[in-house]
């Protein structure tokens, strides 16, 4: 071979190494390490239904794709680690429960007897989580529910449901407060609800809390799930004259409500629904979304923090604040609703429940979530061990959002109560 070649062979050798070099240096100082070389891995699964069809695809839809995100989490670090050094790698199945209850019990079923998952999450919605439960208990299966606050569904003395949202009788408790803050002159509420298990869990409470600080409410009325002209009700509450509407459902009825008050011009200074304002597509209906307050789960503007962490005495677990949103807006282009941030927080404590038993076994993963007191990015958890309510979240607190016009003519999603939390103060309808 000649020296020529010899050249050749070494210029080349030198310009591997360079590129390899550089790309070295370019890698992220923070990126997720794999699992160390020679520990075993073990696959599980995690099934759940959805609804990819139905009335409530929309906050479904967010829920999983927090999920999602929670399993990129997990997968980018190599896995959750056990006692004996294993890595576990989750993947999920989920199927469409098309929003029904009869398709809920017949797809747990399926997971369980037929897919063999290892762990549950549940589906969207009180109902469809209930249906789901009565599955996951007859089969000895640990459930987290996300998006299910109904307080009936965890007074069953279930023994492996556990419940990731605050119950439904506190939903609307801040929006009581809150309007009593605001203007103490303001007593009379009209409530109008979905007929559904959760909205009239919460309206019942709701009523029952506002009589007993006072105010007087006018209207208490439900309707049926699926309406779409609220003429009838306008009328009522149009009648009695309220100071503050208080109620609605779930995100498709809620917007649709919303809308229609604000065409009808109803003259009321205070409006707080269900579930439908704090989901950033809900501005999609321009003006009638101005002034209007949801009790949220989650906002991206929450100060949750491993320094309140500290202040609080309890341990921290998980992304910050910051990095959650950032990277669901990364992988979604969107902000992240708080039925996103369920998604994510139900695979984090599920994932959290496994580490600290150091096993996949059932009854410790149960015990590591009876023992559970942290704080998250998604807020403080605990669940409760009483016999009868085993399983409810006893700790979690609601945030009170409202959508408010910026000097630009944008609308913005403000934390307005409690007051410890608030990003801007609430405004009285104009």
């Amino acid at each position: 071979m000649s020296h020529k070649h010899f050249r050749m062979i070494g210029l080349g050798v030198l310009w591997s190494l360079l590129i390899i070099l550089v790309a070295a240096c370019a890698a992220p100082a923070s990126a997720p390490q794999p699992a160390q070389s020679g520990a075993s891995t073990k696959p599980i699964v995690i099934g759940f239904t959805a609804s990819q069809t139905g009335k409530l695809n929309v906050e479904s839809k967010k829920q999983i794709q927090g999920m999602q995100l929670w399993l990129d989490d997990v997968k980018k670090a190599g896995g959750i680690k056990l006692a004996d050094g294993t890595m576990v790698m989750p993947d999920i199945k989920f199927y469409d429960d098309e929003s029904t209850t009869e398709r809920v019990q017949a797809l747990y079923t399926k997971l369980i007897n037929e897919d063999n998952v290892d762990f549950l999450i549940s589906p969207y919605s009180s109902g469809l989580a209930k249906a789901a439960a009565v599955v996951s208990e007859q089969n000895g299966k640990v459930m987290l529910t996300t998006g299910a606050a109904d307080d009936a569904t965890m007074e069953q003395g279930f023994k492996s449901t556990y419940q990731l949202y605050t119950p439904a009788s506190r939903y609307l408790a801040g929006a009581v407060d809150l309007l009593g803050q605001m203007d103490p002159a303001l007593k009379k509420i009209a409530i109008v609800h979905e007929k559904d298990s959760f909205s009239t869990s919460v309206a019942n409470a709701a009523n029952e809390y506002a009589k007993s600080k006072g105010y007087d409410v006018v209207l208490f009325e439900g309707y049926d799930t699926g309406t779409t002209d609220f003429s009838p009700f306008i009328n009522k509450i149009t009648a009695a004259s309220p100071d503050a509407i208080m109620g609605g459902g779930h995100f498709q009825d809620g917007t649709t409500l919303a809308k229609q008050l604000y065409e009808k011009q109803v003259p009321v200074k205070f409006v707080a629904l269900l579930v439908a304002p704090p989901e950033p597509k809900f501005v999609e209906i321009g003006d009638a979304a101005n002034g209007i307050i949801g009790p949220s789960q989650w906002e991206p503007l929450v100060k949750y923090s491993p320094e309140s962490a500290s202040a609080a005495n309890l341990p921290w677990y998980g992304p910050t604040v910051a990095n959650f949103v950032s990277a669901y807006k990364a992988k979604y282009n969107e902000d992240p609703s708080y039925h996103a941030a369920g998604g994510y927080a139900a695979g984090l404590l599920l994932q959290k429940a496994i580490e600290d038993s150091g096993s996949l076994d059932a009854a410790k993963v149960q015990a590591a979530l009876d023992k559970m007191d942290l704080l998250t990015f998604y807020g403080h958890v605990k669940f409760s061990t009483d016999a009868k309510t085993h399983g409810k979240q006893d700790a979690h607190s609601m945030v009170y959002m409202q959508w408010q016009k910026g000097a630009d003519g944008k609308f913005v999603s403000q934390i307005v109560f409690p007051p410890e939390a608030k990003s801007a103060d609430a405004q009285l309808r104009k």
